[in-house]
């Protein structure tokens, strides 16, 4: 697996903390890793870390956009009772019955550990027993007293989840992947581009789990005649699901988007995509997700002129959850097909046809 990917840089990405609108942490990871890779880079007031390389041959100024969003799924503490326990509102979409007793790191005058918990099953009544729990069923536990919580928690203090990355037979498994599968697959491809094009603007993004809103935002600014995102998707290739739900599998390559809830993507851009894995033997699937999105539909719609955009998307198991599963292959893939894409984007014929 070491052969494949970067194990040690990709779980240091994963651990750092960064809920949306609180990537600071997470950001200045990536810039350690991407300062001397690009030609520039800078932060935009919303917090999006854009990053500039220069194409070689570029007399029209066409301007290439990727987007990996910063920011993992999280929470918000809401209020502390009198007791010490934290109630907190969802950053991101959640399953609540993945929620229990999970870890979770509060991000307050200092991180501390903490545990999601709700009432226990030996004391439900049978209409309990039977529902879905809520969100607002559940609270954090400190294990410390509300004078000893206040001295470094806050309501509007961020909560991240706490688990590590394990390898799992041939797959790996810990908790935001999405996105953060992403942003380790961004800094790898900078790493491995040498001669392109066109200017290549790697965005990364703030804000995507609560509305897309720095890929917007970046979009805009830049104005790129190109963008591609890069995300994760739903691998349902699990037992039980008909093969007509499972949308993308693991090991069987990056997913190239066609449609999703937010965008359908552009048809030249899903053609350019397959056309180069194909010719580069690189190994990809189609991907339609008939819920959810991705900064593809920002990097779309907000430059001042729209963009040819599409996605790329890595295969996942347990989206959302408190950890999710992927294969290195599959990220790999990704790579390859991102600096396959980056270095020949000028030779596709993009005249509407």
């Amino acid at each position: 697996m070491k052969d494949i990917i970067d194990l040690e840089l990709l779980t240091d990405i994963v651990k750092t903390p960064g809920a949306p609108g609180y990537e600071s942490r997470i950001r200045n990871r990536v810039i350690e890793e991407i300062k001397d890779l690009v030609d520039e880079w800078y932060i935009d007031h919303i917090g999006n870390l854009i990053c500039v390389k220069k194409g070689s041959k570029n007399p029209d100024g066409k301007k290439l956009m990727y987007a990996a969003h910063l920011d993992e799924i999280s929470f918000m503490v809401t209020h502390i009772d009198d007791a010490g326990f934290l109630k907190f509102h969802t950053l991101g979409g959640f399953d609540p019955k993945t929620l229990t007793s999970m870890r979770v790191i509060v991000h307050g005058k200092e991180d501390l550990p903490g545990v999601m918990g709700c009432k226990p099953i030996h004391i439900m009544s049978p209409e309990e027993r039977t529902k879905a729990p809520k969100i607002s069923d559940f609270y954090i536990d400190l294990g410390l007293s509300k004078e000893e919580v206040e001295k470094y928690v806050s309501v509007g203090d961020t909560i991240t989840r706490k688990q590590e990355i394990i390898q799992m037979g041939n797959l790996i498994n810990g908790k935001s992947f999405d996105n953060r599968l992403s942003v380790y697959i961004l800094i790898e491809t900078l790493k491995q581009l040498k001669t392109i094009p066109y200017d290549l603007y790697a965005v990364f993004t703030v804000q995507e789990e609560v509305g897309l809103r720095g890929a917007s935002v970046a979009s805009h600014g830049i104005n790129p005649d190109f963008g591609i995102a890069i995300d994760v998707t739903i691998a349902n290739d699990t037992p039980g699901v008909p093969g007509h739900e499972k949308v993308t599998e693991l090991g069987k390559g990056t997913a190239v988007k066609i449609f999703d809830a937010s965008t359908i993507c552009d048809y030249r851009m899903v053609d350019f995509l397959k056309r180069t894995a194909t010719n580069s033997e690189i190994t990809w699937q189609s991907e339609i997700l008939t819920a959810g999105g991705t900064d593809t539909a920002g990097i779309q719609r907000m430059g001042k002129n729209g963009a040819i955009a599409g996605a790329l998307s890595i295969p996942l198991r347990y989206v959302h959850q408190v950890i999710e599963t992927a294969h290195p292959e599959d990220i790999k893939s990704t790579i390859d097909l991102l600096v396959k894409a980056s270095e020949s984007i000028d030779t596709y014929n993009w005249e509407h046809r």
